[in-house]
């Protein structure tokens, strides 16, 4: 295992820098920054490739991360200073190891699907904290996979991977660019799981969650934070749900991740009932 030592900001340590701010070239490198012990335990135990971690060798390493770095197989580590390291860092505490992940292909196969499928569709998520805090609840209430579709927020931005508190290596999530591809998928799901259902939702009273029978494989669509569903994967739904609120409430809608949490958790009361 080769390690290479970092004094200054050389090519290598801007390679660093983009992986963590720049969208377009983390995808040229098929590569993104990782930081935080549960992050990292939760891709190594996942199976996700550690393509390198970065460290400073003049601090001294807890045994966990001497154990990390000793037992998994990586093409090459770095030593960086511990002002390169705290520069690099996006916390207040420095992590005392960082880990450069290798990015899955977008792949429905990621998707190992259930006998009664769950299905989450994020149409255009355009905020890092509400992508990160989605997946966290898809991971909590056990949802088979997470589709994100249109022009989105970076899936592997640092933001999200941190709002996302370790689930981001659990759950499968992939990006479907193009709404035909999609609705390919919907038409295929309904031919192999009988009365699998697609469930649109809406700030704007429809039909109310409670009444809705999510026994059966289900696909639930989350729409844009400022447009909600567009008007397209509206017409796909089999249903347009809703969450009841209070009528004299201020709000007129929930918070995006809040509502796939309230919708989630009614799948599963529904499921365990």
């Amino acid at each position: 295992m080769r390690t290479k030592k970092i004094y200054s900001k050389d090519a290598t340590y801007q390679k660093f820098e983009v992986l963590k701010t720049n969208r377009n070239k983390r995808h040229r490198y098929g590569q993104f920054l990782v930081e935080g012990v549960r992050n990292i335990n939760e891709a190594i135990g996942n199976g996700w490739q550690i393509h390198s971690f970065l460290y400073a060798k003049e601090k001294p390493l807890s045994r966990w991360a001497r154990d990390t770095i000793g037992s998994i197989q990586t093409e090459i580590n770095y030593e960086l200073t511990p002002a390169l390291m705290d520069e690099l860092s996006g916390k207040d505490d420095t992590s005392e190891l960082m880990a450069v992940v290798c990015m899955r292909k977008d792949d429905i196969s990621q998707i190992r699907l259930s006998k009664a499928p769950l299905l989450m569709v994020f149409d255009r998520p355009s905020n890092h904290g509400n992508l990160g805090t989605i997946i966290r609840s898809c991971d909590a209430f056990g949802v088979d996979g997470l589709i994100i579709t249109g022009h989105a927020v970076d899936l592997y931005a640092p933001e999200v991977v941190v709002a996302s508190m370790g689930s981001f290596f659990k759950l499968p999530a992939i990006r479907i660019p193009r709404n035909e591809q999609l609705f390919a998928l919907i038409a295929d799901l309904k031919c192999k799981y009988p009365g699998f259902q697609v469930m649109g939702t809406t700030a704007h009273g429809q039909i109310s969650l409670a009444e809705v029978d999510f026994s059966q494989g289900t696909m639930i669509m989350i729409g844009n934070e400022t447009d909600g569903l567009r008007r397209t994967f509206r017409y796909e739904s089999d249903a347009l749900i809703t969450i009841p609120m209070a009528r004299d409430a201020a709000a007129s809608s929930l918070n995006v991740g809040c509502a796939a949490s309230v919708v989630l958790y009614e799948v599963v009361r529904q499921r365990r009932g």
